[in-house]
């Protein structure tokens, strides 16, 4: 007997089952579509492997040794673990217990996630979302690793190597509460934007300039920026809260109340979102429906 499992044909396994399941070389051979000198030769095979008879005659066609009897569980157990690794894995939302790692940028959190997290409670209630910021160094190695699933990117951040689909273009607003004076009409002045007090994001912190001064000083023209903050989210509040109007990607602020949305006076360009992947996770089930939903998610709400 050899216990070496790469020695091992699984056929043999499949034919062992057979045999013992019909007690006849002959059905047996008809149930795995062979002919009965294969099995017979296969069943000399299994001898071999076990050093054991396995089966001898009866009167009525074969029946098992006790060494027979002892394989017949676990055989059919395995056989029926390797049946399941070759079924295709299927994916139900509803009754599904995941857990997907998402790094996003706040402006991402707001206009993506916060959506998606309505589309979820509905369609995979126990599917649980961690949301962290975006390394954009350690991001390629925690994609590769699987400590992130999932990143919300622009273009220029993704990492060759990396699968992705688009998400949807952004356009820039100038957003201002819905009472202030100028909040009137669909577009302001070009003077009256550069007298107004500004408030833009600095992601790094401290600046004040952005892609509106770019576009500004591309006519000759400057703004006032009187307030800068680190974070989308506490943007809107800041508006709702004083006379300053801030240029900012138009989901940000499409649905929020008390908000007037006006088209700044200067083109400015806007930019694309991604949805970045990992090659690992490109065929698992439960993330290509994330993605899915995520994706028909941003459709849905541009």
């Amino acid at each position: 007997m050899n216990p070496d499992i790469r020695n091992l044909d699984f056929n043999l396994l499949k034919a062992l089952d057979a045999l013992l399941d019909e007690r006849s070389v002959t059905r047996a051979a008809d149930r795995l579509a062979l002919t009965q000198p294969a099995v017979s030769g296969m069943l000399n095979r299994l001898r071999e492997r076990f050093d054991d008879p396995l089966f001898v005659r009866a009167q009525r066609g074969i029946v098992p040794t006790l060494r027979a009897e002892q394989l017949a569980l676990p055989v059919k157990r395995l056989l029926a673990d390797i049946g399941q690794m070759l079924q295709p894995q299927e994916f139900d939302p509803a009754t599904a217990e995941l857990t997907v790692r998402l790094a996003s940028t706040d402006y991402a959190l707001r206009a993506v996630v916060a959506p998606l997290l309505t589309a979820l409670r509905q369609q995979a209630p126990n599917l649980r979302l961690a949301v962290q910021p975006i390394d954009e160094q350690a991001l390629p190695g925690q994609l590769e690793r699987g400590d992130i699933d999932l990143a919300l990117l622009t273009p220029p951040t993704l990492t060759p190597g990396l699968l992705s689909a688009a998400l949807f273009d952004e356009q820039y607003v100038c957003a201002l509460r819905a009472d202030h004076p100028d909040a009137t009409g669909t577009t302001l002045a070009l003077e009256r934007f550069c007298a107004l007090d500004h408030a833009l994001v600095s992601s790094s912190g401290g600046a004040f300039e952005g892609v509106t001064d770019a576009a500004l000083a591309h006519i000759g023209r400057t703004r006032r920026v009187s307030l800068s903050v680190t974070s989308f989210l506490i943007l809107p509040e800041v508006l709702l809260a004083s006379d300053l109007i801030a240029v900012v990607p138009r989901r940000l602020v499409a649905r929020h109340a008390g908000l007037h949305l006006m088209q700044p006076p200067v083109p400015i360009p806007g930019f694309s979102k991604l949805l970045a992947w990992h090659p690992r996770s490109d065929r698992d089930p439960g993330q290509r429906w994330l993605r899915a939903l995520l994706m028909e998610t941003c459709r849905t709400l541009g």
